[in-house]
């Protein structure tokens, strides 16, 4: 089995009826010539360290060396929410509390990238806490985000100095909206309509590390990617179908990265990184 699209894998999955994740699990170990439980569990050793990345991102009092980033995810956790449920508010802030365990130099799993890594994670803690999901449905679904991702990999990028940051938060949402609708019970069709409609509404996300470092705006990003991935899912799973089928969605997003001025393609040198603030945080931290 092999696929190069979404597709293919959407296909695949109804073909042998099953789990987008499973498909995903089996042309893995194919590849790489292991048995589908040594792969799964590789997986299993990625997860224990997103749990331990989320348990610390909300608990420890993290500060980065430059003082840009640090304590906004134990903030966040602790608060009472206003305006969006207690369960929702306490993903967001381990979506947070990951990525700042990154730019303190903390272990993480890069999801698909360092600067992305809080979305994923995060976003199986919800499944958990709303759908009683047991450890085993997380794997298969970290699976299916993983096929998610090595399609856009291949079919654009994951690469924020390729193509913006909607090549990072943007494919991480996808990802995690993907795997939060098979989770849900949502069909192979319904995970292609979620990853098309998450990474439209991040289409032309750009990439502007102020002094040039992944925390701002790159660890809010992580919030505002979940909160895109956890509302693409709910679409789907309502029977919402996006117009644009994914593939070329996914297609969009490489030329749109492609158009990106280098400025706004990790260079730090345009957007939020080339403001007064952002230069004057430049100048102190360089």
């Amino acid at each position: 089995m092999r696929y190069d699209s979404m597709k293919q894998l959407i296909k695949l999955a109804g073909r042998e009826k099953s789990k987008v994740g499973e498909i995903v699990l089996a042309v893995e170990a194919e590849q790489e010539g292991e048995s589908p439980d040594t792969i799964r569990g590789q997986m299993v050793i990625s997860w224990e360290v997103m749990k331990q990345s989320l348990e610390k991102g909300v608990t420890d009092d993290i500060q980065s060396v430059s003082g840009l980033s640090g304590g906004d995810g134990k903030l966040f956790f602790s608060r009472i929410p206003k305006y969006i449920g207690q369960d929702i508010s306490m993903t967001v802030a381990r979506a947070l509390g990951v990525a700042e365990v990154n730019a303190a130099m903390g272990r993480i799993v890069a999801c698909p990238t360092a600067g992305s890594c809080g979305i994923v994670p995060a976003a199986m803690t919800l499944a958990q806490a709303k759908l009683n999901v047991k450890e085993e449905n997380i794997i298969t679904a970290l699976f299916t985000a993983a096929g998610i991702g090595i399609i856009c990999s291949t079919k654009a990028s994951i690469s924020g100095a390729e193509g913006g940051c909607q090549a990072e938060c943007g494919v991480a949402a996808a990802m995690a909206a993907g795997a939060l609708t098979e989770l849900a019970g949502g069909s192979p069709t319904m995970i292609g309509h979620s990853v098309a409609l998450c990474l439209s509404n991040m289409l032309g996300l750009v990439c502007d590390p102020v002094a040039g470092l992944v925390e701002v705006p790159c660890v809010l990003r992580n919030a505002g990617g979940l909160m895109q991935a956890i509302l693409a899912a709910e679409l789907a799973l309502s029977g919402i179908k996006s117009r644009i089928p994914v593939d070329e969605v996914i297609d969009a997003m490489r030329e749109v990265g492609e158009a990106l001025p280098e400025s706004l393609r990790e260079t730090a040198l345009g957007g939020l990184a080339n403001t007064p603030t952002g230069n004057r945080y430049r100048k102190r931290v360089g």
